[in-house]
């Protein structure tokens, strides 16, 4: 029995998908533990591309049961689209598949509303770059105790004086804070419902099945969403997401103990992206030749919002912080063959703040706007690598570059990936093998 927490190391988008659909060969178990439907995982399995929004991608596997933990905010119109399209493709989601956590917290539609208003009030230079989907405002409410759980969507009497207290409370924002159309209550009244009997056969204790398969001696695979950069406490703060994307919160957000966690793996990409506003000291601007010839060869745009990736070298202060920041056992890299054709390669080893060095991303967001990174050079390699299937017939200068990570951030890869497909990856190190 292993248990193993999968998380990303930069700001999202480093190919969590694929490493949880690679490990989940293993699992019996995968959680989601965190983040709502403004995070996606795109898979390329058989030529075919599948982007997951709530539902784990271990749901791919028929054999394996699929859970959505507590700490997981979630839209029913877009948890439902999911399943209808996976049953479409002739991957049937049933409840004997995915189980929903009774205390994961539900976006309503006037947190869509709130976001968007919210967002389009802040003048430039000051937009966070949400997605629009209601995360922030969903994730206020449960802190705030006003949100709505799933469990309580089955109680329709329950549900019905929570939705009418908060639909009084966010029309008075959206039209005299905001100056925006209110919702109305008897449409989302009838909307939710619909979901009420959708979703009741999926909503169960999280908590108490991962015990039992625990118990059971079965392997369990936590994923996250985002990455440790957006962290609300410890990331680019205010440009962040609304939960805690690092390890410690697989635990919270399923109701597992954390003395039963064996591994975390962070996955990191071989050159860093971001999307939305923020820091990013080692972004290359758009229409550097680089920058673009990485955004262009990585497919780097989000899988839920589409927009562009920025793109820029690797940031290994990034990275030593989410070693730290997690606990990380061992690497998964990703996008190594996006780098093949380069002449020379660059890797921030530290940051240059108002003249001083510093080895962390800083606090302040003042100063981390101020960072200059200090690089090394690196040599590239011309040759493409994506039917690579062993360490030593990588490049000299990939397999270089892959010590150099594991130098500066003391960690281990087990996983180097060089291409999109399911195939296109070196297993270097099972976690589910190895404690």
């Amino acid at each position: 029995m292993a248990n193993v927490v999968v998380v990303g190391t930069q700001w999202g988008d480093e190919g969590k998908g694929k490493i949880v659909d690679l490990l989940t060969r293993y699992a019996d178990c995968i959680v989601r533990f965190q983040g709502g439907n403004n995070a996606g995982h795109t898979l390329v399995v058989d030529g075919k591309q599948f982007i997951f929004h709530i539902i784990p991608s271990g749901i791919l596997y028929e054999d394996k049961m699929c859970m959505i933990g507590n700490g997981v905010i979630i839209d029913p119109s877009v948890l439902f689209d999911e399943i209808n399209e996976l049953n479409e493709k002739g991957l049937p989601v049933t409840p004997k598949r995915l189980m929903i956590s009774e205390n994961a917290h539900l976006i309503m539609p006037y947190h869509k509303s709130l976001d968007q208003a919210s967002e389009a009030a802040l003048s430039k230079g000051k937009k966070i770059g949400t997605t629009g989907r209601g995360i922030g405002p969903c994730y206020m409410d449960k802190i705030g105790r006003y949100g709505i759980k799933a469990g309580e969507l089955l109680d329709s009497d329950l549900f019905l004086d929570k939705l009418r207290a908060n639909v009084d409370e966010k029309n008075f924002l959206l039209t005299k804070k905001f100056g925006a159309a209110p919702v109305s209550f008897d449409e989302i009244r009838a909307q939710f419902e619909d979901f009420a009997e959708k979703i009741a056969p999926y909503v169960g204790n999280v908590s108490m099945e991962l015990d039992k398969a625990r118990r059971a001696g079965q392997h369990i695979l936590f994923e996250g969403a985002q990455g440790t950069q957006l962290d609300i406490d410890h990331g680019t703060y205010p440009f962040v997401t609304s939960s805690n994307t690092i390890a410690g919160n697989a635990c919270i957000g399923s109701g597992f103990g954390p003395a039963h966690i064996d591994h975390v793996i962070g996955i990191l990409k071989a050159y860093t992206t971001r999307v939305g506003e923020g820091p990013f000291p080692t972004e290359l601007d758009e229409g550097d030749e680089i920058g673009d010839r990485l955004q262009s060869k990585g497919g780097e745009f989000g899988a839920t919002t589409g927009r562009r990736r920025r793109c820029g070298w690797l940031d290994m202060v990034v990275g030593s912080d989410a070693v730290r920041l997690n606990g990380l056992t061992g690497l998964a890299i990703t996008k190594l063959d996006v780098l093949s054709g380069h002449d020379k390669l660059k890797i921030a080893t530290k940051y240059m703040v108002d003249g001083q060095e510093r080895n962390c991303m800083p606090g302040n967001i003042r100063q981390t706007q101020r960072v200059t990174p200090v690089y090394e050079d690196h040599l590239g390699w011309k040759e493409e690598i994506d039917k690579v299937r062993q360490l030593e017939d990588l490049p000299s200068a990939a397999r270089d570059y892959l010590k150099r990570i594991e130098d500066l951030s003391g960690v281990q890869p087990f996983i180097v990936s060089v291409g999109p497909d399911r195939e296109e990856t070196l297993l270097l190190k099972n976690p589910f093998e190895t404690k």
